[in-house]
């Protein structure tokens, strides 16, 4: 099917692409997609475009978010966070779309924007939130950027996001980081393959664990042998077990 495109502001990188089901699941339900990419302009919404066809097919309706990414204009501090939290407010004013809290799914770069998403109205620049997230799951997500700056993982795509170290630009951190947020107040799965190179496989479990030690209802997945890119290939097992998650939360 193709989507119709759905703008939230007047920027090229404002807007959002709604699939439409056929056949509407029954609770009809939204689920939010935010890619990856580690906030970089060179990648687009159309990374998740695979996944939203299969959503759809399964009766979802998706909102494939795209934003303003770093190499781009407005890209970074704030302008990402502006158009994750004006993206998923805008579901409220999308006509038909009417079936409670959506989930929200990010991978890698996108799974910290999505757990960021759960929590943004903790922080006095994002309030109030219109749409808060019922679900939350985290795909190979960067749930700790404090720790994936001090990794420099992607060349320092952390750093480059938010301006500087987390020395330079604490209170930046304070508001970005999913693990420094905690507890986030939504229920959320974090799922991770041990054999991921992009984002190391230890991200998701000391994640978890520290949302579980908060208080949040927090579950992990571990998936051996798996690598960054199967968690958003809807013909691996990796996503078929994202997917049941996701029809369990429905219920």
């Amino acid at each position: 099917m193709t989507p119709a495109v759905v703008r939230y502001g007047p920027e090229p990188d404002q807007f959002a692409q709604l699939w439409q089901p056929a056949r509407p699941a029954t609770p009809p339900a939204v689920v939010v997609l935010v890619h990856g990419g580690y906030w970089r302009h060179r990648y687009r919404c159309d990374l998740m475009e695979p996944l939203a066809a299969d959503l759809c097919a399964r009766g979802y309706a998706v909102w494939n978010l795209e934003y303003r990414r770093t190499g781009g204009p407005g890209g970074g501090w704030p302008g990402t966070f502006d158009d994750v939290a004006a993206g998923l407010d805008a579901l409220a004013s999308v006509p038909g779309l009417d079936a409670g809290p959506p989930a929200i799914v990010g991978h890698s770069a996108g799974g910290q924007l999505a757990l960021w998403a759960c929590a943004r109205r903790r922080v006095d620049r994002f309030r109030p939130a219109r749409v808060v997230p019922g679900f939350a799951v985290s795909l190979a997500g960067v749930c700790d950027l404090t720790e994936a700056a001090r990794q420099r993982l992607s060349d320092g795509a952390v750093i480059e996001l938010l301006g500087g170290t987390p020395d330079e630009r604490p209170d930046r951190y304070r508001a970005a980081c999913p693990t420094l947020l905690l507890p986030l107040g939504v229920p959320q799965l974090v799922v991770h393959g041990t054999d991921d190179v992009h984002v190391p496989f230890p991200f998701g479990p000391r994640y978890a664990a520290a949302a579980s030690a908060a208080g949040d209802a927090c579950e992990l997945v571990v998936l051996p042998g798996v690598d960054h890119f199967a968690l958003v290939d809807p013909a691996s097992a990796a996503w078929a077990t994202v997917a049941g998650h996701l029809d369990r939360w429905r219920w």
